[in-house]
């Protein structure tokens, strides 16, 4: 499968159904440090249509009301605990509250998205929105998502999910083909705040030289692919190629492996198929004979003997 395979699959994989109970009520957002509230209240000009932000011991501090507890409230807890103190000074009050600027529930979305950074959660969202929201994956994004959790948090309801080394986090891995074919569409997890959702780039062969689409091409799941896999990745071998000379650059530095490929003979079946692991580079060279008599026949139909040449 080459590089662009994965994108239309990602489309169809972020076209799923959200796999939590579709019918249940959306989980409400949790106030926390660093969100900016506006404050509707009737008889109350000193707090009415203005911004405060959440500070980071979790209070706002209100002209008239005086520091209110916000951190860990949904905002409808938060409004009735400005009403009951509003009750102090004001008849009958009914503030409303509304978030306008999210910062205290943050996931880190890295790697091979099209929008790495960091999304606000905005009420419940699961790994599928989240990459979503991450603008999708790269085409050479690999199908295996790592999440990393603080251990303090709900766990990572999936199997192999581990704490690491420290023990401050919790790790767990997800297929993503399982989930966009349905095989285990249960792994489509809701994201946490502060959780990390890593998104690795696939393993790559590279074809290069003549041939007609050089480039890389993932591996997937597949730990190998064939020579003639990836020549039909990249769609065939050009006429100027010298095939028979062909190599497979394998390693870097000094470890580096030049490994000669009759690739000539694998197309006629003469030779086995050799496997490519990742990050392997098949050179198809040119063969400057062929390239000098095509170019001799492109001169000569340009001078008009190439009716004489053809007849």
């Amino acid at each position: 499968m080459n590089a662009c395979a994965l994108a239309p699959a990602l489309l169809c994989l972020l076209a799923l159904p959200v796999t939590r109970a579709s019918a249940a009520a959306p989980a409400p957002y949790i106030l926390g440090a660093g969100d900016q509230i506006t404050i509707r209240a009737i008889d109350a000009e000193e707090i009415s249509d203005k911004p405060f932000t959440i500070d980071s011991s979790g209070s706002v501090n209100l002209p008239l009301v005086g520091r209110l507890p916000a951190s860990g409230l949904t905002v409808e807890q938060f409004e009735t605990a400005l009403t009951a103190r509003l009750h102090e000074y004001i008849w009958n009050p009914h503030p409303t509250v509304t978030v306008t600027d999210y910062h205290s529930q943050p996931v880190s979305v890295i790697g091979a998205v099209n929008i790495p950074g960091v999304v606000q959660l905005h009420g419940e969202k699961t790994l599928i929105e989240m990459l979503s929201l991450a603008g999708g994956l790269r085409t050479d994004a690999g199908s295996r998502v790592t999440i990393q959790r603080e251990s303090e948090r709900p766990p990572i309801l999936l199997p192999g999910a581990k704490l690491d080394a420290t023990g401050h986090y919790m790790v767990a891995e997800v297929n993503l083909r399982s989930i966009m074919d349905n095989t285990h569409p249960e792994e489509n997890i809701a994201i946490q705040p502060h959780d990390v959702i890593s998104v690795p780039r696939a393993d790559m062969v590279f074809v290069v030289g003549e041939v007609h689409k050089s480039g890389g091409f993932t591996l997937n799941e597949r730990s190998t692919i064939s020579v003639l896999q990836a020549l039909s990745l990249a769609e065939g071998i050009l006429p100027t190629a010298a095939p028979a000379s062909a190599r497979i650059l394998r390693g870097s530095g000094e470890a580096r492996q030049d490994i000669p490929v009759d690739v000539r003979r694998i197309l006629t079946g003469k030779n086995a198929d050799l496997p490519l692991r990742a990050d392997d580079i098949l050179f198809i060279p040119t063969s400057m004979p062929k390239k000098a008599a095509i170019r001799g026949l492109e001169a000569a139909i340009q001078m008009g003997t190439g009716f004489a040449i053809w007849r």
